[in-house]
Protein backbone atom coordinates (compact mmCIF):
# COMPACT_ATOMS: atom_id res chain seq x y z
CA UNK A 1 0.00 0.00 0.00
CA UNK A 2 1.58 3.49 -0.56
CA UNK A 3 1.63 6.13 1.75
CA UNK A 4 -0.69 9.09 0.94
CA UNK A 5 2.44 11.20 1.52
CA UNK A 6 4.28 9.71 -1.43
CA UNK A 7 5.82 11.96 -3.82
CA UNK A 8 5.70 12.35 -7.53
CA UNK A 9 8.65 13.75 -8.41
CA UNK A 10 11.03 13.64 -5.35
CA UNK A 11 13.73 15.76 -5.34
CA UNK A 12 17.52 14.38 -3.21
CA UNK A 13 20.10 16.84 -1.62
CA UNK A 14 23.34 14.80 -0.74
CA UNK A 15 24.53 14.68 3.18
CA UNK A 16 27.51 17.61 3.55
CA UNK A 17 30.96 16.09 4.50
CA UNK A 18 31.01 18.71 6.93
CA UNK A 19 29.17 21.84 7.90
CA UNK A 20 32.63 23.64 8.24
CA UNK A 21 33.34 26.05 5.67
CA UNK A 22 37.46 25.63 5.86
CA UNK A 23 36.60 22.25 6.12
CA UNK A 24 34.62 21.97 2.89
CA UNK A 25 37.36 23.87 1.03
CA UNK A 26 39.69 21.30 1.98
CA UNK A 27 38.04 18.20 0.81
CA UNK A 28 36.95 20.25 -2.12
CA UNK A 29 40.98 20.73 -2.78
CA UNK A 30 41.67 17.61 -2.17
CA UNK A 31 39.12 15.50 -4.41
CA UNK A 32 40.11 18.05 -7.13
CA UNK A 33 43.86 16.72 -6.99
CA UNK A 34 43.35 13.13 -6.93
CA UNK A 35 40.49 13.77 -10.02
CA UNK A 36 43.17 15.52 -12.31
CA UNK A 37 45.73 13.21 -11.37
CA UNK A 38 43.04 10.34 -12.09
CA UNK A 39 42.36 11.68 -15.34
CA UNK A 40 46.25 12.97 -16.15
CA UNK A 41 47.58 9.10 -15.38
CA UNK A 42 44.97 7.12 -17.09
CA UNK A 43 44.85 9.07 -19.96
CA UNK A 44 48.54 9.14 -19.79
CA UNK A 45 48.29 5.48 -20.33
CA UNK A 46 45.56 4.92 -22.82
CA UNK A 47 47.78 7.25 -25.02
CA UNK A 48 50.47 5.41 -24.29
CA UNK A 49 49.48 2.44 -25.26
CA UNK A 50 47.88 3.89 -28.03
CA UNK A 51 50.89 5.47 -29.90
CA UNK A 52 53.42 2.62 -28.91
CA UNK A 53 53.31 -0.46 -31.88
CA UNK A 54 54.74 -2.33 -29.06
CA UNK A 55 52.49 -2.60 -26.96
CA UNK A 56 49.54 -3.62 -29.18
CA UNK A 57 49.06 -6.74 -27.42
CA UNK A 58 45.57 -8.51 -25.59
CA UNK A 59 47.15 -7.26 -22.05
CA UNK A 60 47.58 -3.81 -23.13
CA UNK A 61 44.41 -3.15 -24.85
CA UNK A 62 42.67 -4.76 -21.82
CA UNK A 63 44.90 -2.06 -20.06
CA UNK A 64 43.89 0.60 -21.91
CA UNK A 65 40.29 -0.13 -22.04
CA UNK A 66 40.54 -0.55 -18.35
CA UNK A 67 41.96 2.92 -17.67
CA UNK A 68 39.32 4.66 -20.03
CA UNK A 69 36.72 3.05 -17.85
CA UNK A 70 38.32 4.54 -15.20
CA UNK A 71 38.52 7.95 -16.63
CA UNK A 72 34.91 8.13 -17.60
CA UNK A 73 33.92 6.50 -13.93
CA UNK A 74 35.60 9.10 -11.82
CA UNK A 75 34.29 11.53 -14.09
CA UNK A 76 30.54 10.43 -13.68
CA UNK A 77 30.90 10.99 -9.74
CA UNK A 78 33.33 13.62 -9.35
CA UNK A 79 31.69 16.46 -10.56
CA UNK A 80 28.85 16.82 -8.97
CA UNK A 81 30.65 15.94 -6.09
CA UNK A 82 32.90 18.79 -6.23
CA UNK A 83 29.94 21.23 -6.94
CA UNK A 84 28.79 20.17 -4.08
CA UNK A 85 31.57 21.01 -1.99
CA UNK A 86 31.53 24.43 -3.38
CA UNK A 87 28.15 25.18 -3.14
CA UNK A 88 27.18 27.51 -0.40
CA UNK A 89 23.40 25.62 -0.90
CA UNK A 90 21.90 22.75 -1.25
CA UNK A 91 22.20 21.21 -4.86
CA UNK A 92 19.37 19.28 -5.55
CA UNK A 93 18.60 16.19 -8.00
CA UNK A 94 16.18 14.58 -9.46
CA UNK A 95 15.42 11.23 -9.58
CA UNK A 96 15.62 10.95 -13.31
CA UNK A 97 19.13 12.43 -12.78
CA UNK A 98 20.12 9.81 -9.81
CA UNK A 99 19.07 7.28 -12.15
CA UNK A 100 21.17 8.80 -14.39
CA UNK A 101 24.27 8.90 -12.89
CA UNK A 102 23.43 5.28 -11.24
CA UNK A 103 23.12 4.01 -14.88
CA UNK A 104 26.75 5.08 -15.94
CA UNK A 105 27.88 4.22 -12.48
CA UNK A 106 26.88 0.35 -12.92
CA UNK A 107 27.75 0.14 -16.55
CA UNK A 108 31.43 1.25 -15.88
CA UNK A 109 31.87 -0.16 -12.31
CA UNK A 110 30.60 -3.28 -13.34
CA UNK A 111 32.45 -3.47 -16.45
CA UNK A 112 35.55 -2.43 -14.33
CA UNK A 113 35.31 -5.70 -12.46
CA UNK A 114 34.17 -7.87 -15.14
CA UNK A 115 37.09 -6.90 -17.25
CA UNK A 116 39.37 -7.66 -14.43
CA UNK A 117 38.60 -11.21 -14.70
CA UNK A 118 38.90 -11.12 -18.46
CA UNK A 119 42.63 -9.69 -17.52
CA UNK A 120 42.83 -12.31 -15.37
CA UNK A 121 41.84 -15.05 -18.06
CA UNK A 122 44.56 -13.27 -20.48
CA UNK A 123 47.08 -13.71 -17.74
CA UNK A 124 46.42 -17.45 -17.34
CA UNK A 125 46.11 -18.59 -20.89
CA UNK A 126 49.42 -16.43 -21.58
CA UNK A 127 51.57 -18.24 -18.73
CA UNK A 128 49.77 -21.44 -18.92
CA UNK A 129 49.48 -22.09 -22.46
CA UNK A 130 52.06 -19.61 -24.08
CA UNK A 131 51.87 -21.96 -27.31
CA UNK A 132 48.22 -21.40 -27.88
CA UNK A 133 47.94 -17.90 -26.96
CA UNK A 134 47.96 -16.27 -30.24
CA UNK A 135 45.29 -18.41 -31.58
CA UNK A 136 43.24 -18.22 -28.38
CA UNK A 137 43.44 -14.83 -27.69
CA UNK A 138 42.79 -12.92 -30.94
CA UNK A 139 42.11 -9.98 -31.52
CA UNK A 140 38.42 -10.93 -32.44
CA UNK A 141 38.28 -12.38 -29.67
CA UNK A 142 39.32 -9.63 -27.32
CA UNK A 143 37.00 -7.02 -28.63
CA UNK A 144 33.63 -9.34 -28.18
CA UNK A 145 35.36 -10.11 -24.81
CA UNK A 146 35.19 -6.36 -24.28
CA UNK A 147 32.30 -5.59 -26.28
CA UNK A 148 30.25 -8.49 -24.44
CA UNK A 149 30.87 -6.97 -20.54
CA UNK A 150 29.56 -3.30 -21.68
CA UNK A 151 26.64 -5.30 -22.89
CA UNK A 152 26.04 -7.15 -20.27
CA UNK A 153 26.56 -4.44 -17.31
CA UNK A 154 24.54 -2.22 -19.54
CA UNK A 155 21.73 -4.62 -19.47
CA UNK A 156 21.91 -4.94 -15.67
CA UNK A 157 22.25 -1.38 -15.27
CA UNK A 158 18.69 -0.87 -16.96
CA UNK A 159 16.99 -3.59 -15.07
CA UNK A 160 18.43 -1.56 -12.05
CA UNK A 161 16.99 1.36 -12.80
CA UNK A 162 13.75 -0.34 -13.55
CA UNK A 163 13.51 -1.25 -10.30
CA UNK A 164 14.69 1.92 -8.73
CA UNK A 165 11.20 3.67 -10.13
CA UNK A 166 8.99 1.28 -8.74
CA UNK A 167 10.46 2.76 -4.97
CA UNK A 168 8.01 5.03 -3.32
CA UNK A 169 9.82 8.44 -1.57
CA UNK A 170 7.69 10.73 1.02
CA UNK A 171 8.39 14.03 1.11
CA UNK A 172 9.63 16.85 -1.35
CA UNK A 173 13.34 17.06 0.22
CA UNK A 174 15.07 13.86 0.97
CA UNK A 175 18.56 13.15 2.03
CA UNK A 176 20.87 11.01 0.39
CA UNK A 177 23.45 9.41 3.23
CA UNK A 178 26.04 9.92 0.11
CA UNK A 179 28.13 12.05 -2.23
CA UNK A 180 26.33 10.77 -5.19
CA UNK A 181 23.61 8.45 -6.19
CA UNK A 182 23.86 4.85 -5.40
CA UNK A 183 21.29 2.29 -4.79
CA UNK A 184 21.95 1.63 -1.02
CA UNK A 185 21.51 5.16 0.10
CA UNK A 186 18.74 5.94 -2.53
CA UNK A 187 17.13 2.60 -0.76
CA UNK A 188 17.36 4.15 2.97
CA UNK A 189 15.73 6.82 1.22
CA UNK A 190 12.52 5.09 0.26
CA UNK A 191 9.39 5.07 2.31
CA UNK A 192 8.06 1.77 0.83
CA UNK A 193 9.06 -1.97 0.87
CA UNK A 194 11.88 -2.04 -0.82
CA UNK A 195 13.31 -6.18 -0.16
CA UNK A 196 12.64 -6.61 -3.88
CA UNK A 197 14.81 -4.04 -5.04
CA UNK A 198 17.20 -5.42 -2.21
CA UNK A 199 17.50 -8.51 -3.62
CA UNK A 200 17.81 -7.19 -7.28
CA UNK A 201 20.72 -5.45 -5.75
CA UNK A 202 22.01 -9.11 -3.67
CA UNK A 203 21.63 -10.81 -7.52
CA UNK A 204 23.81 -7.87 -9.21
CA UNK A 205 26.74 -7.95 -7.17
CA UNK A 206 26.64 -11.58 -7.01
CA UNK A 207 27.20 -11.40 -10.86
CA UNK A 208 29.83 -8.22 -11.07
CA UNK A 209 31.77 -9.48 -7.88
CA UNK A 210 31.21 -12.48 -6.19
CA UNK A 211 31.83 -14.47 -9.70
CA UNK A 212 34.14 -12.35 -11.28
CA UNK A 213 36.29 -12.45 -8.27
CA UNK A 214 36.33 -16.12 -7.97
CA UNK A 215 37.58 -16.44 -11.86
CA UNK A 216 40.27 -14.43 -10.70
CA UNK A 217 41.32 -16.89 -7.37
CA UNK A 218 40.69 -19.81 -9.82
CA UNK A 219 43.32 -18.24 -12.62
CA UNK A 220 45.78 -17.62 -10.13
CA UNK A 221 45.64 -20.70 -8.46
CA UNK A 222 46.14 -22.54 -11.63
CA UNK A 223 48.88 -19.36 -12.73
CA UNK A 224 50.59 -20.36 -9.57
CA UNK A 225 50.76 -23.87 -9.80
CA UNK A 226 51.96 -23.59 -13.41
CA UNK A 227 54.69 -20.90 -12.37
CA UNK A 228 56.28 -23.10 -9.64
CA UNK A 229 56.93 -25.50 -12.03
CA UNK A 230 58.98 -23.82 -14.27
CA UNK A 231 62.65 -24.55 -12.97
CA UNK A 232 64.18 -21.04 -13.18
CA UNK A 233 63.91 -18.76 -10.64
CA UNK A 234 64.38 -16.02 -13.20
CA UNK A 235 61.64 -17.23 -15.37
CA UNK A 236 59.01 -17.72 -11.97
CA UNK A 237 60.02 -13.70 -11.41
CA UNK A 238 59.31 -12.84 -14.82
CA UNK A 239 56.42 -14.74 -14.49
CA UNK A 240 54.84 -13.27 -11.41
CA UNK A 241 55.91 -9.50 -11.82
CA UNK A 242 53.63 -9.39 -14.70
CA UNK A 243 50.56 -10.43 -12.52
CA UNK A 244 51.72 -8.42 -9.57
CA UNK A 245 50.21 -5.34 -10.41
CA UNK A 246 46.94 -7.01 -11.36
CA UNK A 247 46.53 -8.41 -8.45
CA UNK A 248 47.04 -5.31 -6.31
CA UNK A 249 44.40 -3.52 -8.52
CA UNK A 250 41.83 -6.35 -7.88
CA UNK A 251 42.48 -6.64 -4.42
CA UNK A 252 41.62 -2.60 -3.79
CA UNK A 253 38.87 -2.64 -6.43
CA UNK A 254 37.35 -5.89 -5.08
CA UNK A 255 37.42 -5.31 -1.07
CA UNK A 256 36.27 -1.61 -1.34
CA UNK A 257 33.25 -2.76 -3.67
CA UNK A 258 32.33 -5.84 -1.67
CA UNK A 259 31.97 -4.02 1.31
CA UNK A 260 29.38 -1.82 0.08
CA UNK A 261 27.43 -3.89 -2.41
CA UNK A 262 27.93 -7.19 -0.80
CA UNK A 263 27.93 -7.11 3.03
CA UNK A 264 24.43 -6.16 4.60
CA UNK A 265 24.33 -2.38 5.53
CA UNK A 266 24.57 -2.80 9.19
CA UNK A 267 28.13 -3.87 8.75
CA UNK A 268 28.79 -0.15 8.31
CA UNK A 269 27.82 2.92 9.33
CA UNK A 270 26.92 5.96 6.83
CA UNK A 271 30.48 7.36 7.55
CA UNK A 272 32.12 4.43 6.83
CA UNK A 273 30.25 4.13 3.81
CA UNK A 274 31.73 7.05 2.88
CA UNK A 275 35.23 6.75 3.52
CA UNK A 276 34.99 3.80 1.63
CA UNK A 277 33.19 5.50 -1.58
CA UNK A 278 35.65 7.90 -1.43
CA UNK A 279 38.61 5.50 -1.83
CA UNK A 280 37.14 3.89 -4.80
CA UNK A 281 35.77 6.76 -6.35
CA UNK A 282 38.76 9.17 -5.86
CA UNK A 283 41.76 7.02 -4.78
CA UNK A 284 41.96 3.69 -6.88
CA UNK A 285 41.51 5.69 -10.02
CA UNK A 286 44.68 7.66 -9.63
CA UNK A 287 46.76 4.45 -7.97
CA UNK A 288 45.93 2.03 -10.88
CA UNK A 289 47.91 3.62 -13.49
CA UNK A 290 50.54 4.40 -10.92
CA UNK A 291 50.66 0.69 -10.34
CA UNK A 292 50.54 -0.38 -13.43
CA UNK A 293 53.43 1.84 -14.86
CA UNK A 294 55.95 1.73 -11.81
CA UNK A 295 55.68 -2.03 -11.53
CA UNK A 296 55.17 -3.15 -15.31
CA UNK A 297 58.65 -2.57 -17.09
CA UNK A 298 57.43 -2.48 -20.66
CA UNK A 299 54.89 0.15 -19.88
CA UNK A 300 57.31 2.11 -17.63
CA UNK A 301 60.16 1.98 -20.34
CA UNK A 302 57.35 3.03 -22.74
CA UNK A 303 56.10 5.72 -20.82
CA UNK A 304 59.56 7.63 -20.02
CA UNK A 305 60.74 7.27 -24.05
CA UNK A 306 57.46 8.90 -24.89
CA UNK A 307 58.19 11.55 -22.93
CA UNK A 308 61.31 12.27 -23.09
CA UNK A 309 60.41 12.46 -27.26
CA UNK A 310 58.20 15.11 -25.99
CA UNK A 311 60.07 17.14 -23.65
CA UNK A 312 62.99 16.91 -25.10
CA UNK A 313 62.65 17.91 -28.92
CA UNK A 314 64.30 21.71 -28.75
CA UNK A 315 67.39 19.83 -27.25
CA UNK A 316 67.96 17.28 -30.20
CA UNK A 317 67.62 20.60 -32.71
CA UNK A 318 70.01 22.85 -30.49
CA UNK A 319 72.42 20.05 -30.65
CA UNK A 320 72.10 19.68 -34.07
CA UNK A 321 72.64 23.55 -34.79
CA UNK A 322 75.79 23.47 -32.26
CA UNK A 323 77.33 20.47 -34.66
CA UNK A 324 76.99 22.89 -37.63
CA UNK A 325 78.37 25.60 -36.85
Amino acid sequence: MKSENQTVNPEFHFQPFTTIPEMKWLIFWTFLILYLLSLLGNVSVVFIIYTVSSLHIPMYFFLGNLAFLEITYSTTIAPLTLANLASVRKISISLGGCGTQMFWFTVLGGSDCLLLAIMAYDRCVAICRPLSYPLIMTWRMCMSLVVGIVAMSGTCALVWGLLILTLTFCGNDMSIRNFYCDYPALMKAACGDTHGQQLGLYIASTIFLAVPFTLIFMSYVIITMTILRIPSALGRQRAFSTCSSHIMVVLMQYSCSGLIFLFPGSWLSAEQVRVVSVFYTFVTPVLNPLIYSMRNKELKDAMNRSFRRIMLPEKKSDNVVDKTL
